[in-house]
Protein backbone atom coordinates (compact mmCIF):
# COMPACT_ATOMS: atom_id res chain seq x y z
CA UNK A 1 0.00 0.00 0.00
CA UNK A 2 2.78 2.43 0.95
CA UNK A 3 4.66 1.73 -2.28
CA UNK A 4 1.49 2.41 -4.28
CA UNK A 5 0.94 5.71 -2.43
CA UNK A 6 4.57 6.67 -3.07
CA UNK A 7 4.18 5.94 -6.77
CA UNK A 8 0.99 8.01 -6.99
CA UNK A 9 2.70 10.90 -5.23
CA UNK A 10 5.69 10.82 -7.58
CA UNK A 11 3.56 10.41 -10.70
CA UNK A 12 1.53 13.46 -9.65
CA UNK A 13 4.62 15.61 -9.18
CA UNK A 14 6.80 14.15 -11.92
CA UNK A 15 4.68 12.39 -14.56
CA UNK A 16 6.36 9.74 -16.74
CA UNK A 17 8.15 11.34 -19.68
CA UNK A 18 9.07 14.48 -17.76
CA UNK A 19 12.23 15.35 -15.91
CA UNK A 20 12.12 14.42 -12.21
CA UNK A 21 13.29 17.96 -11.44
CA UNK A 22 12.31 20.66 -9.00
CA UNK A 23 13.80 24.15 -9.04
CA UNK A 24 15.12 24.99 -5.59
CA UNK A 25 13.51 27.84 -3.67
CA UNK A 26 16.51 30.19 -3.56
CA UNK A 27 16.66 33.18 -1.24
CA UNK A 28 16.50 36.46 -3.19
CA UNK A 29 16.69 34.53 -6.48
CA UNK A 30 13.42 32.60 -6.90
CA UNK A 31 10.22 34.57 -7.44
CA UNK A 32 6.88 34.26 -9.20
CA UNK A 33 8.35 34.72 -12.69
CA UNK A 34 10.83 31.88 -12.19
CA UNK A 35 8.24 29.56 -10.61
CA UNK A 36 5.77 30.20 -13.44
CA UNK A 37 8.40 29.67 -16.15
CA UNK A 38 9.47 26.38 -14.55
CA UNK A 39 5.91 25.06 -14.28
CA UNK A 40 5.19 25.99 -17.90
CA UNK A 41 8.41 24.26 -18.99
CA UNK A 42 7.28 21.06 -17.26
CA UNK A 43 9.36 21.07 -14.08
CA UNK A 44 8.31 21.90 -10.55
CA UNK A 45 8.84 25.59 -9.81
CA UNK A 46 9.17 27.11 -6.36
CA UNK A 47 10.07 30.18 -4.37
CA UNK A 48 10.68 30.88 -0.67
CA UNK A 49 8.11 33.02 1.10
CA UNK A 50 10.71 35.42 2.64
CA UNK A 51 11.61 36.67 -0.86
CA UNK A 52 8.48 38.80 -0.63
CA UNK A 53 9.45 41.71 1.60
CA UNK A 54 6.13 41.58 3.44
CA UNK A 55 3.05 39.39 3.76
CA UNK A 56 1.00 41.69 1.53
CA UNK A 57 3.46 41.24 -1.33
CA UNK A 58 3.53 37.49 -0.72
CA UNK A 59 -0.26 37.48 -1.05
CA UNK A 60 0.07 39.22 -4.42
CA UNK A 61 2.77 36.80 -5.57
CA UNK A 62 0.68 33.76 -4.68
CA UNK A 63 -2.29 35.23 -6.52
CA UNK A 64 -0.06 35.91 -9.55
CA UNK A 65 1.26 32.34 -9.71
CA UNK A 66 -2.16 30.82 -9.17
CA UNK A 67 -3.71 32.94 -11.91
CA UNK A 68 -0.87 32.41 -14.39
CA UNK A 69 -0.96 28.63 -14.13
CA UNK A 70 -4.66 28.08 -13.59
CA UNK A 71 -5.49 27.75 -17.30
CA UNK A 72 -2.31 25.91 -18.38
CA UNK A 73 -3.34 22.25 -18.69
CA UNK A 74 0.16 20.78 -18.92
CA UNK A 75 1.78 22.96 -16.27
CA UNK A 76 3.82 21.19 -13.61
CA UNK A 77 2.97 21.80 -9.94
CA UNK A 78 4.59 24.65 -8.02
CA UNK A 79 5.83 24.81 -4.46
CA UNK A 80 6.01 27.40 -1.71
CA UNK A 81 8.95 27.09 0.65
CA UNK A 82 8.52 28.17 4.27
CA UNK A 83 11.01 28.81 7.03
CA UNK A 84 9.77 26.95 10.09
CA UNK A 85 12.56 28.08 12.44
CA UNK A 86 11.24 29.46 15.74
CA UNK A 87 12.75 32.92 15.10
CA UNK A 88 10.76 33.43 11.88
CA UNK A 89 8.01 35.81 12.97
CA UNK A 90 5.89 35.76 9.78
CA UNK A 91 5.06 32.07 10.10
CA UNK A 92 1.45 32.35 11.31
CA UNK A 93 0.45 34.94 8.71
CA UNK A 94 2.06 32.92 5.93
CA UNK A 95 0.22 29.83 7.07
CA UNK A 96 -3.04 31.71 6.53
CA UNK A 97 -1.98 32.40 2.93
CA UNK A 98 -1.18 28.73 2.41
CA UNK A 99 -4.73 27.87 3.36
CA UNK A 100 -6.01 30.60 1.03
CA UNK A 101 -4.06 29.55 -2.08
CA UNK A 102 -3.46 25.87 -1.30
CA UNK A 103 -0.24 25.21 -3.24
CA UNK A 104 0.15 21.59 -4.29
CA UNK A 105 3.52 21.41 -2.55
CA UNK A 106 4.82 23.11 0.58
CA UNK A 107 8.47 22.57 1.38
CA UNK A 108 9.95 23.41 4.76
CA UNK A 109 13.41 24.53 5.78
CA UNK A 110 15.31 25.11 9.01
CA UNK A 111 12.96 23.23 11.30
CA UNK A 112 10.34 20.53 11.67
CA UNK A 113 7.62 20.18 9.00
CA UNK A 114 5.19 19.30 11.79
CA UNK A 115 4.18 22.97 12.03
CA UNK A 116 2.50 22.87 8.61
CA UNK A 117 1.51 19.25 8.10
CA UNK A 118 -2.05 19.31 9.43
CA UNK A 119 -2.93 22.42 7.43
CA UNK A 120 -1.44 21.28 4.12
CA UNK A 121 -2.84 17.77 4.43
CA UNK A 122 -6.31 19.21 5.13
CA UNK A 123 -6.61 20.28 1.46
CA UNK A 124 -4.68 17.34 -0.01
CA UNK A 125 -1.32 19.07 -0.37
CA UNK A 126 2.12 17.49 -0.10
CA UNK A 127 4.77 18.48 2.44
CA UNK A 128 8.45 18.10 1.58
CA UNK A 129 11.11 18.55 4.25
CA UNK A 130 14.65 19.77 3.58
CA UNK A 131 17.08 17.84 5.79
CA UNK A 132 20.86 17.92 6.15
CA UNK A 133 21.44 14.90 8.43
CA UNK A 134 19.98 11.40 8.89
CA UNK A 135 18.79 12.45 12.35
CA UNK A 136 16.75 15.31 10.91
CA UNK A 137 15.47 12.97 8.19
CA UNK A 138 14.19 10.56 10.84
CA UNK A 139 12.49 13.40 12.70
CA UNK A 140 10.81 14.59 9.51
CA UNK A 141 9.59 11.06 8.76
CA UNK A 142 8.29 10.64 12.31
CA UNK A 143 6.42 13.95 12.03
CA UNK A 144 4.60 12.72 8.90
CA UNK A 145 6.43 14.44 6.02
CA UNK A 146 5.37 13.16 2.60
CA UNK A 147 8.79 13.54 0.97
CA UNK A 148 12.36 14.23 1.99
CA UNK A 149 14.90 16.43 0.23
CA UNK A 150 18.45 15.54 1.20
CA UNK A 151 20.66 18.62 1.05
CA UNK A 152 24.17 17.32 0.47
CA UNK A 153 27.67 18.73 0.69
CA UNK A 154 28.37 21.23 -2.06
CA UNK A 155 24.81 22.49 -2.36
CA UNK A 156 24.38 26.20 -2.97
CA UNK A 157 23.03 28.56 -0.34
CA UNK A 158 22.48 26.68 2.90
CA UNK A 159 24.52 23.57 2.26
CA UNK A 160 24.79 20.09 3.72
CA UNK A 161 27.55 18.05 5.32
CA UNK A 162 27.46 14.63 3.70
CA UNK A 163 28.39 12.87 0.49
CA UNK A 164 25.25 12.02 -1.53
CA UNK A 165 26.18 8.33 -1.92
CA UNK A 166 26.44 7.83 1.84
CA UNK A 167 23.53 10.10 2.74
CA UNK A 168 21.06 8.43 0.38
CA UNK A 169 22.18 4.93 1.38
CA UNK A 170 21.69 5.62 5.08
CA UNK A 171 18.31 7.33 4.72
CA UNK A 172 17.04 4.56 2.43
CA UNK A 173 17.49 2.13 5.32
CA UNK A 174 14.49 3.68 7.07
CA UNK A 175 12.64 5.63 4.35
CA UNK A 176 11.14 4.11 1.19
CA UNK A 177 9.00 7.12 0.30
CA UNK A 178 9.66 9.95 -2.16
CA UNK A 179 13.25 11.12 -1.88
CA UNK A 180 14.84 14.16 -3.49
CA UNK A 181 18.51 15.00 -3.79
CA UNK A 182 19.88 18.55 -3.69
CA UNK A 183 23.46 19.55 -4.37
CA UNK A 184 25.47 20.09 -7.57
CA UNK A 185 22.74 19.12 -10.05
CA UNK A 186 23.70 20.93 -13.25
CA UNK A 187 23.12 18.46 -16.10
CA UNK A 188 20.75 15.77 -17.29
CA UNK A 189 23.46 13.23 -16.49
CA UNK A 190 23.43 14.41 -12.87
CA UNK A 191 19.67 13.83 -12.67
CA UNK A 192 20.01 10.27 -13.91
CA UNK A 193 22.98 9.63 -11.62
CA UNK A 194 20.89 10.72 -8.63
CA UNK A 195 18.21 8.19 -9.58
CA UNK A 196 20.79 5.42 -9.83
CA UNK A 197 21.97 6.29 -6.31
CA UNK A 198 18.44 5.84 -4.99
CA UNK A 199 16.81 9.26 -5.28
CA UNK A 200 13.42 9.67 -6.99
CA UNK A 201 13.90 13.28 -8.06
CA UNK A 202 16.38 16.12 -7.80
CA UNK A 203 16.26 19.71 -6.61
CA UNK A 204 18.52 22.08 -8.56
CA UNK A 205 19.30 25.62 -7.51
CA UNK A 206 22.47 27.11 -8.96
CA UNK A 207 21.53 25.99 -12.48
CA UNK A 208 18.49 28.30 -12.29
CA UNK A 209 20.35 31.39 -11.01
CA UNK A 210 21.68 32.06 -14.51
CA UNK A 211 18.22 32.09 -16.10
CA UNK A 212 16.73 35.38 -17.23
CA UNK A 213 13.55 34.72 -15.21
CA UNK A 214 15.41 34.60 -11.89
CA UNK A 215 15.48 37.56 -9.53
CA UNK A 216 19.29 37.55 -9.62
CA UNK A 217 20.91 40.69 -10.96
CA UNK A 218 22.72 40.57 -14.28
CA UNK A 219 26.01 40.88 -12.37
CA UNK A 220 25.12 37.89 -10.18
CA UNK A 221 24.12 35.78 -13.19
CA UNK A 222 27.31 36.63 -15.04
CA UNK A 223 29.42 35.85 -11.96
CA UNK A 224 27.85 32.38 -11.73
CA UNK A 225 28.70 31.75 -15.40
CA UNK A 226 32.28 32.98 -14.94
CA UNK A 227 33.01 31.21 -11.64
CA UNK A 228 34.29 27.75 -10.74
CA UNK A 229 34.27 25.52 -7.71
CA UNK A 230 37.38 27.18 -6.26
CA UNK A 231 35.63 30.55 -6.26
CA UNK A 232 33.37 29.45 -3.40
CA UNK A 233 33.78 29.86 0.36
CA UNK A 234 31.89 27.67 2.82
CA UNK A 235 31.00 29.56 5.98
CA UNK A 236 28.42 30.27 8.70
CA UNK A 237 29.65 33.86 9.04
CA UNK A 238 26.94 35.44 6.87
CA UNK A 239 23.64 33.95 8.04
CA UNK A 240 24.56 31.71 10.95
CA UNK A 241 23.83 28.64 8.82
CA UNK A 242 26.54 26.84 6.83
CA UNK A 243 26.41 28.01 3.22
CA UNK A 244 28.54 28.36 0.08
CA UNK A 245 29.29 31.95 -0.96
CA UNK A 246 30.93 33.48 -4.02
CA UNK A 247 34.23 35.05 -2.96
CA UNK A 248 33.88 38.26 -5.04
CA UNK A 249 30.54 39.07 -3.40
CA UNK A 250 32.02 38.54 0.09
CA UNK A 251 34.92 40.82 -0.76
CA UNK A 252 32.62 43.51 -2.16
CA UNK A 253 30.55 43.40 1.04
CA UNK A 254 33.66 43.63 3.23
CA UNK A 255 33.08 40.25 4.84
CA UNK A 256 36.21 38.33 5.85
CA UNK A 257 34.98 34.90 6.88
CA UNK A 258 38.52 33.85 7.74
CA UNK A 259 39.14 36.71 10.15
CA UNK A 260 36.05 35.89 12.23
CA UNK A 261 35.45 32.18 12.63
CA UNK A 262 32.97 32.47 15.52
CA UNK A 263 29.56 31.03 14.75
CA UNK A 264 26.90 33.66 14.11
CA UNK A 265 23.57 33.01 15.90
CA UNK A 266 20.71 31.99 13.64
CA UNK A 267 18.11 34.75 13.48
CA UNK A 268 15.37 34.92 10.85
CA UNK A 269 13.24 37.54 12.57
CA UNK A 270 12.31 40.86 10.95
CA UNK A 271 12.63 41.80 7.29
CA UNK A 272 15.33 39.41 6.07
CA UNK A 273 14.84 40.24 2.39
CA UNK A 274 15.40 44.00 2.59
CA UNK A 275 16.29 44.85 6.17
CA UNK A 276 19.62 46.03 7.53
CA UNK A 277 20.87 42.47 8.05
CA UNK A 278 19.83 41.38 4.57
CA UNK A 279 22.16 39.21 2.51
CA UNK A 280 21.04 40.63 -0.82
CA UNK A 281 24.56 41.70 -1.82
CA UNK A 282 26.29 38.50 -0.72
CA UNK A 283 25.67 35.82 -3.29
CA UNK A 284 25.63 32.07 -2.91
CA UNK A 285 26.07 29.21 -5.36
CA UNK A 286 26.70 25.49 -5.35
CA UNK A 287 29.83 23.58 -6.27
CA UNK A 288 28.36 22.58 -9.64
CA UNK A 289 28.60 26.11 -11.03
CA UNK A 290 31.73 25.29 -13.05
CA UNK A 291 29.54 23.42 -15.57
CA UNK A 292 27.31 26.46 -16.24
CA UNK A 293 28.52 28.36 -19.30
CA UNK A 294 25.76 30.79 -20.29
CA UNK A 295 22.69 32.77 -19.29
CA UNK A 296 19.51 31.34 -20.82
CA UNK A 297 15.75 31.22 -20.41
CA UNK A 298 14.21 28.54 -18.22
CA UNK A 299 12.66 26.91 -21.28
CA UNK A 300 16.01 26.68 -23.09
CA UNK A 301 17.73 25.31 -20.04
CA UNK A 302 15.06 22.68 -19.34
CA UNK A 303 15.16 21.52 -22.98
CA UNK A 304 18.93 21.10 -22.67
CA UNK A 305 18.56 19.07 -19.47
CA UNK A 306 15.93 16.90 -21.16
CA UNK A 307 18.24 16.17 -24.10
CA UNK A 308 21.08 15.28 -21.75
CA UNK A 309 18.87 13.14 -19.51
CA UNK A 310 17.22 11.08 -22.24
CA UNK A 311 20.51 10.75 -24.14
CA UNK A 312 22.01 9.34 -20.95
CA UNK A 313 19.14 6.85 -20.66
CA UNK A 314 19.69 5.67 -24.24
CA UNK A 315 23.43 5.22 -23.69
CA UNK A 316 22.73 3.42 -20.44
CA UNK A 317 20.44 0.94 -22.18
CA UNK A 318 23.09 0.22 -24.81
CA UNK A 319 25.76 -0.27 -22.14
CA UNK A 320 23.56 -2.55 -20.05
CA UNK A 321 22.70 -4.63 -23.12
CA UNK A 322 26.40 -5.00 -23.98
CA UNK A 323 27.29 -5.96 -20.41
CA UNK A 324 24.52 -8.57 -20.30
CA UNK A 325 25.65 -10.02 -23.63
CA UNK A 326 29.21 -10.25 -22.30
CA UNK A 327 28.02 -11.89 -19.09
CA UNK A 328 25.96 -14.49 -21.01
CA UNK A 329 28.98 -15.36 -23.18
CA UNK A 330 31.27 -15.75 -20.17
CA UNK A 331 28.64 -17.73 -18.23
CA UNK A 332 28.22 -20.13 -21.14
Amino acid sequence: MKDAMTRRCLDTLFPPGRLPLMAAPMFLVSGPELAIACAKAGVVGSFPSPNARNVELLDAWLEEVTAALGDVPDAAPWALNMIVHSTYDRFDRELELIMKYQPRIVSTALGSPARVLEHVHSYGGIVMADVVTPTLARKAVDSGADALILVTHGAGGHTGYYNPFAFIAEVRQFWSGPLGLAGCITSGRDIRAAQLMGADFVVAGTRFISTVESMASATYRDLVVQSHIEDLVESKAVSGVLANWLKPSLEAAGIDVFANREDKPIDFSGDISAGKKAWKDVWSAGQGLGAIDCVSTVGEMVRQLEREYFDTLEKEQVQVSALLDGWRVSAA
